[in-house]
């Protein structure tokens, strides 16, 4: 019998070239982060160009197993979840949301496993009708203010812990309860889209760290932190590892589900 092939795992260009920030590297730097994660647990990464006509995504996008969201230099647009822009959110970058979007109706649809990472666990939240908060220093009360910071940026290995739901899925794959976390965000969860719920908060402040999918039928999980910096330690490992194993199932079971036609 020949050797399955590793599941393939879509994840798109974290921001389009197109977007004037300051850190114009950020690809370069990020994404091989997400791929070596992805292929350290077995899988096997397919970039998804934010440049492609909506059938040639669409093609490449099929096949694939499983989706990793990654992180972003951007902000989703508030108009998106019916909010003013507030002045310390980032521009918006349409063509990375529309091939997220993309992913995310594939990933529904036939319900293949899904991992979104900090900018990831913000759209997809809106994309399930939630909203966000926009910037965490105005939403928290003055006195909890100063006891994370959220933005503290890839050189610090670890800015806060959170806590996990001991019922949660993300308890059961990392087999914690609590740990450490980087932090790269100045942007959260607020409302919880359809079909998701809270499995983590931070536990010095009560950020939301952490969403996952109602439906037992559908791996969805989503983090708020950077498993893709931290793959020394076994929570992060396990993340992707999950990931991985979910796409492999799934693909095993869509293709029982053609030979039965």
């Amino acid at each position: 019998m020949s050797e399955i092939r590793p599941p393939k795992i879509a994840i798109p260009i974290p921001k389009s070239d197109d977007l004037d920030h300051d850190d114009l590297d950020y690809n370069n730097r990020a994404l091989p982060q997400y791929e070596k994660a992805v292929a350290d647990a077995g899988g096997h990464p397919v970039r998804i160009p934010l440049d492609l006509a909506p059938a040639e995504a669409a093609k490449l996008i099929a096949q694939c197993d499983g989706v990793l969201l990654p992180g972003s230099g951007a902000d989703v647009d508030p108009a998106k979840y019916g909010a003013e822009r507030n002045p310390e959110t980032a521009p918006a970058d349409p063509k990375r949301d529309h091939v997220d979007e993309l992913l995310l109706q594939n990933a529904y649809h036939l319900n293949k496993p899904v991992l979104a990472i900090c900018y990831g666990l913000q759209i997809l939240n809106v994309y399930r009708s939630g909203t966000l908060v926009q910037h965490i220093p105005e939403f928290l009360p003055a006195g909890q203010r100063a006891l994370v910071d959220h933005a503290a940026g890839r050189k610090v290995e670890y800015a806060h812990e959170v806590v996990l739901d001991a019922q949660s899925k993300l308890a059961e794959i990392t087999g914690a309860s609590e740990f450490r976390t980087n932090s790269s965000h100045h942007q959260s969860a607020g409302e919880i889209g359809d079909g998701l719920r809270v499995v983590a908060h931070c536990k010095e402040d009560g950020i939301v760290e952490a969403l996952e999918g109602t439906s037992p039928e559908h791996f969805v999980l989503a983090v708020q932190w950077h498993p893709e910096r931290s793959t020394n330690d076994a929570p992060s490992r396990a993340i992707f590892s999950s990931l991985v194993e979910a796409a492999r199932a799934r693909r095993l079971q869509l293709q029982r589900e053609l030979e039965s036609v």
